[in-house]
């Protein structure tokens, strides 16, 4: 029982702290793309710049800050010193930033360029011409790496053991992803009351505020939860188990992150991962702004498509303990992959081979624009949520067999760089198809194919993956049984021959007795 109320005292604050992150996320993605895609301005065409440009650049900026604060911090106070930044930026954004943003944005400026260079620059100059925006776009990004991915993924980590994680990583994503279903309801609460307002109301100005006190409020829980587990639940050390290694520099850390085939091989994944699901949700945004040019109208669509991702990844899993009971962590880890090809495939289709199908799809309704929106909506939610439901709690079992020097600086490497310069490489793919073939349709083929050899070298990654992840929790497991063997060894009494003792008398014999005898010829059995 006192094994089961500690385990349940790590697991509940975690499934709340998992569950507080991923409501931010949420509101913090759909408004992050509603800002930057509808502002004056702006397109859809944007966004593979800001990650390129922007978002990468300030994620390498974070890592190699964070490698420097892991040599030098411990981990509760690099914990509050890496969240509390986002938890004041997002209230000063939504009470400070946005109502003043028509102060500080250079709009005269950037019409002068955009009228010079010509409309070809719209995606660079947007990001001069509503900087405060793309800086909130950047930081709602950096949430989902920062904070899911390295503080709440490393701490779960530390806290937690492979046998635990097996049997609770993916129950308490269930409680994370009802919240991806709250705030979606919260998001288009919002879209449905901006309706209501007069006409001289700015209803952005009214939500926000509304939006990122919500955001503040639970950055402040997920602060508390975790101070209360520090302060209130023994953690486990595993220093006994894993090698010290001394503190290195960033050079350093990249030098040793890059010669390990391990990491390389858990790189492979979370950059394949960014570039195939960029290669469509891009353009399935540039889509949906088509289909629903108003604020209003796109972010209730978002707020839709966050409640079904929640439906659809909390359903997902509840499978998932049994795929991992039954079929292991390999064929866990190859699920996504297999699933984001095939509905990839078929939104690419759709684009490609749309025209002709207008007059069967106006039998039912709908455009072939209306169509393409409701199929990548369709890929995005069965993407994610094969990511959230498997692909997170896979890479994230990945971590625990390793050492902590490998853990710390491999996760600030993998999560906070290769996961934009997974996202940056997908767009700079599209950038540079679209400047070769003139457009995104005429490139539609190639991006299938490159979809496809992607995914081919993230499954034959996850493969090798698997084999070593078993080979380490073998040697794991190989060492547990070694100390229990030597915890069985009693400690031997004194016999009435001599005065041995058990740090001077003679060595034990490994069959059961002494490697002497007695003065009277015979051995004292021993059972080991």
């Amino acid at each position: 029982m006192g094994i089961e109320i500690l385990t349940l005292k790590k697991i509940i604050p975690l499934g709340l702290m998992f569950f507080c992150i991923l409501f931010n996320y949420t509101i913090l993605r759909d408004t992050k793309d509603v800002l930057v895609v509808t502002a004056k301005g702006s397109s859809a065409e944007i966004i593979p710049f800001l990650k390129t440009w922007v978002n990468l650049p300030m994620a390498i900026g974070f890592m190699l800050l964070y490698t420097k604060l892991a040599n030098v911090m411990s981990k509760q106070a690099l914990f509050y010193t890496v969240i509390v930044p986002f938890i004041a930026f997002f209230g000063a954004f939504g009470f400070c930033l946005y109502p003043l943003s028509h102060y500080f944005h250079p709009t005269a400026f950037t019409d002068k360029l955009l009228a010079a260079l010509g409309p070809r620059f719209l995606g660079p100059l947007a990001i001069i011409r509503i900087w405060s925006f793309c800086l909130f776009y950047v930081m709602a990004e950096l949430w989902g790496s920062v904070v899911i991915s390295v503080l709440f993924w490393g701490f779960a980590n530390q806290i937690t053991t492979v046998e635990e994680a097996k049997k609770f990583y993916p129950l308490f994503g269930l409680g994370a992803n009802v919240a991806l279903i709250f705030s979606g309801r919260t998001v288009k609460y919002f879209s449905n009351m901006r309706k209501n307002l007069g006409p001289g109301v700015d209803g952005w100005a009214v939500s926000l505020k509304a939006m990122m006190t919500i955001v503040v409020v639970m950055g402040l829980a997920i602060c508390g939860l975790y101070w209360w587990v520090n302060n209130y639940v023994p953690l486990p050390s595993r220093s006994k188990k894993k090698k010290e290694k001394p503190k290195m520099g960033t050079m350093e850390s990249l030098k040793f992150l890059v010669s390990s085939r391990y990491i390389r091989d858990l790189a492979t994944l979370v950059v394949a991962y960014g570039i195939s699901i960029n290669l469509v949700e891009v353009t399935w945004k540039s889509k949906l702004k088509a289909q629903f040019p108003s604020p209003n109208e796109y972010s209730s669509f978002m707020g839709d498509f966050s409640t079904a991702t929640g439906i659809a990844t909390f359903t997902m899993m509840l499978l998932s303990q049994w795929i991992f009971n039954k079929y292991g962590w390999g064929a866990a880890a190859k699920i996504t992959p297999t699933v984001l090809l095939l509905t990839g495939v078929g939104f690419f289709s759709l684009i490609l081979f749309g025209d002709p199908l207008t007059p069967t799809l106006a039998k039912f309704g709908m455009t072939p624009l209306l169509a393409a929106v409701f199929v990548g909506a369709m890929q995005n939610i069965f993407s994610k949520s094969a990511k959230y439901s498997l692909f997170d709690p896979c890479k994230e079992m990945a971590y625990i067999p390793l050492d902590e020097e490998t853990k710390v600086k491999g996760k600030a490497a993998i999560d906070v760089v290769c996961n934009p310069l997974g996202k940056s490489g997908g767009a700079l793919i599209q950038q540079f198809m679209i400047l070769t073939f003139g457009s995104l349709a005429n490139s539609t083929p190639y991006l299938g194919g490159i979809l496809l050899v992607i995914v081919l070298a993230w499954l034959g990654a996850a493969r090798s993956l698997d084999t070593q992840f078993t080979e380490l929790r073998q040697e794991e497991e190989l060492e547990k049984e070694m100390e229990r063997a030597a915890v069985k060894i009693p400690v031997v009494p004194e016999t009435e021959g001599g005065s041995d003792s058990l740090l001077g008398g003679p060595a034990l014999n490994p069959i059961g007795g002494d490697s002497q005898t007695g003065s009277s010829g015979t051995s004292t059995p021993r059972n080991i």
